[in-house]
């Protein structure tokens, strides 16, 4: 009887400690398969407060003008590279100075209108050209067109995108003038491929720099 009793509370401890391991492994398992837990969390939140600072400052935006530098990437590696000074105005007209490519020409372009008046040359301001929004020479290398190009186009993707897809390792810094940061996002011509922007916000006046 006693070595049926000792056997009975041996298989019994057995039990309880295979269940314990049993738990624990599965709320390990659960840990790593949780989609955006725990590591992604911050990430997104931070960008996502600067998102709020952004649509705020937007608001009471008049006028608008910043210099832009934006990587293209191909593969994860990058491609090509555009700058440009970009103007917006309050009555929703836009102008756009490119630096690189296509040094010296100008792109101008007014809410609601199907096409956008091109000037090949600043030095010759008489000589315009207009074409179709959606023509191949004056979209971005990700099919952007000119009228997708304003600062609440860029509120909404960054919402859409940080509620929809699962952000990458956390690359967030800050400094006392700007913020940067890394946003995963899909494409907002397709949205089919999974593209990595790298996007600069001024934190003196809330707004990418």
């Amino acid at each position: 009887m006693k070595r049926r009793e000792r056997r009975a509370v041996l298989q019994s401890a057995l039990s309880t400690q295979t269940k314990k391991f049993l738990i624990g492994l599965l709320l390990i398992l659960m840990l790593i398969s949780t989609p955006g837990f725990p590591s992604e969390r911050p990430q997104r939140d931070r960008i996502f407060a600067v998102a709020q600072r952004m649509e705020a400052a937007f608001k009471e935006l008049a006028d608008y003008t910043c210099e832009v530098n934006q990587i293209y990437y191909r593969n994860g590696e990058e491609d090509q590279i555009y700058r440009f000074k970009f103007f917006l105005k309050k009555e929703k007209k836009i102008r756009i100075d490119f630096f690189q490519p296509h040094s010296g020409m100008t792109v101008i372009y007014k809410e609601g209108e199907d096409k956008a008046t091109i000037i090949p040359f600043r030095s010759s301001p008489k000589v315009r050209f207009r074409f179709p929004v959606d023509s191949i020479l004056i979209k971005t290398p990700t099919g952007q067109r000119i009228d997708q190009t304003d600062i609440g186009h860029l509120l909404g993707f960054l919402s859409k995108n940080l509620q929809t897809v699962r952000q990458g390792e956390a690359q967030f810094q800050e400094d006392d003038e700007k913020v940067s940061f890394v946003l995963w996002a899909l494409d907002y011509i397709e949205e089919k491929t999974l593209e990595k922007y790298r996007i600069s916000v001024s934190k003196k006046i809330w707004l990418p720099n």
